[in-house]
């Protein structure tokens, strides 16, 4: 078993000291009953450190960091824009997008959304356990709760939107995908956008319309289908 993985949103400066934070601390003594001297991989954007654990007691942990093991890797060009959905499937759709490799996830409310809030601080906590988990050092940034017209008028005029769409029966190109250019996938609500939000997007001169299956998917299974099938293309 390998060294425990933990965010670190810090600097990160070899064979100096730090205090674990309260929640780290209470990870290592009381879940992981890590010893002194034992082994602690940090990491963040730029890259990953092996620690040793040098003062351990219940409240206070005390680690040095000894060396590198992993630069700093290019940020991912994948973002994803998702509507709104209840609690649980959004759970759900931040930590799959996270393990995806997304660096981006805005939250985007549609006529048809019935959710308009997200608990920021859980959902950061979701992302960065993904990140852990997932062997990955960035977590994705997390906007601000937009709406679907402000976000497509500010969409980057060099970045592709890619708009999963259930009345589309284009398939996906590989050549639609290849390229470092900015890659957004969009995903809509449960019972879709409506015909003129379907149309506004549409309009959009980067807007690259395809199908996912021609079954209805629930929203986290079209996240989780659209970012594999984009991430699988790009990385061929």
């Amino acid at each position: 078993m390998g060294n425990i993985r933990l965010y670190y949103p810090n600097s990160i400066v070899e064979n100096a000291t730090s205090l674990l934070s309260k929640e780290h601390t209470h990870y290592v003594a009381n879940v992981m009953r890590l010893k002194r001297g034992s082994h602690i991989n940090f990491f963040n954007k730029d890259g990953e450190w092996v620690s040793e654990i040098v003062f351990l007691e219940k409240d206070r942990i005390e680690v040095k960091f000894l060396n590198r093991v992993k630069e700093s890797l290019k940020k991912s060009n994948i973002e994803l824009a998702i509507c709104l959905v209840k609690k649980n499937p959004m759970e759900i759709i931040l930590q799959k997008a996270t393990e995806l490799g997304v660096s981006k996830i805005t939250p985007v409310i549609s006529e048809r959304t019935e959710v308009k809030e997200l608990n920021h601080e859980r959902a950061n906590k979701i992302i960065i356990e993904a990140t852990e988990q997932s062997n990955q050092l960035s977590p994705p940034e997390i906007s601000k709760i937009t709406k679907l017209k402000d976000f497509i008028n500010n969409l980057n005029e060099t970045s592709k939107l890619f708009f999963a769409d259930i009345n589309s029966k284009e398939r996906l190109k590989k050549e639609d995908i290849k390229g470092d250019n900015l890659k957004t996938i969009l995903i809509g609500p449960e019972g879709d956008f409506t015909p003129n939000e379907r149309k506004m997007i549409l309009e959009n001169k980067n807007t690259i319309s395809f199908s996912l299956s021609k079954n209805i998917l629930k929203t986290e299974t079209a996240t989780i289908s659209a970012l594999s099938l984009v991430s699988y293309s790009y990385d061929l």
